[in-house]
């Protein structure tokens, strides 16, 4: 197995759909699509699975809860906000990149339908 992935922009599988969760939903009606690239076990640094993939959401906004997560995004196209509960609001739009660490909770505004490649550590 290789130890060097490659991460496709535009998979040609399908990818996994689903909805806001009604108790993160603040605005819209925001539909998701995840194509999961890549996970690997990272025991030895103490994380349970690191993911990769693309994500896709159209517009709406919600609740943003990472717990014990860290995530790094960059995006590919569309525009976002991101506002930190008790925090300042970040613009991010097509070539911006990004950090959401393990406690963050705020807002998710999709202002313009969103591509991102992440990375997920849980």
């Amino acid at each position: 197995m290789s130890k060097l992935v490659p991460l496709d922009v535009a998979p040609s599988f399908a990818p996994r759909e689903n909805a806001a969760l009604p108790e993160r939903l603040i605005e819209g009606n925001p539909h998701f699509k995840t194509w999961e690239l890549d996970a690997a076990l990272a025991e030895v640094a103490k994380w349970g699975q690191i993911r990769s993939g693309i994500w896709e959401a159209t517009q709406g906004t919600t609740v943003s809860i990472k717990g014990d997560t860290f995530e790094f995004c960059h995006i590919l196209s569309g525009v976002v906000e991101i506002s930190e509960d008790g925090g300042e609001s970040h613009r991010f739009s097509a070539g911006e990149s990004f950090v959401m660490k393990p406690g963050f909770v705020g807002q998710w505004r999709t202002i313009e339908t969103v591509r991102k490649i992440f990375v997920i550590a849980s």
